[in-house]
């Protein structure tokens, strides 16, 4: 699986390349996304962004992320209902999810197959296939 890094050009241009307006606030929140690959919670985005002062709201924060979202900048892997991860690395692939540590990791894509899917609905293709496994201490 290719490993998804921080985009080569500078921000300001793949955000602008992805029809996303590169605000400051935006600017920040890409900066802490796409630093690495990593799995992030719209908290710890918000508590980072804000480490050396207050400067960027919860609001713009979940904002952020929605609009990263919709526009193919970032995954969301919903572990539970009340628990989103935000995804840097957007290539096909799937999460382990640790219930105990509240931890997740990337399963490559090629290690979980499938060996077939059910019908699909009438009028509608296949977008894509994610599995979460979750897992805790015996």
């Amino acid at each position: 699986m290719k490993e998804v890094s921080q985009p080569r050009q500078d921000l300001k241009t793949y955000l602008r390349k992805h029809g996303v307006t590169p605000t400051a606030q935006r600017i920040q929140i890409a900066r802490i996304l796409f630093a690495k690959p990593a799995h992030f919670s719209a908290e710890e985005i918000y508590n980072t962004v804000n480490q050396l002062r207050p400067r960027v709201s919860k609001a713009t924060v979940y904002n952020t992320l929605g609009l990263f979202v919709r526009k193919g900048l970032i995954k969301e892997v919903l572990v539970d209902p009340s628990r989103v991860f935000y995804d840097s690395n957007t290539v096909p692939h799937h999460h382990f999810y640790d219930i105990d540590t509240g931890e997740i990791e990337d399963i490559k894509h090629d290690q979980i197959s499938l060996k077939e899917l059910p019908k699909l609905p009438g009028g509608k293709c296949l977008d894509s296939v994610e599995v979460l496994v979750r897992v805790r201490k015996q």
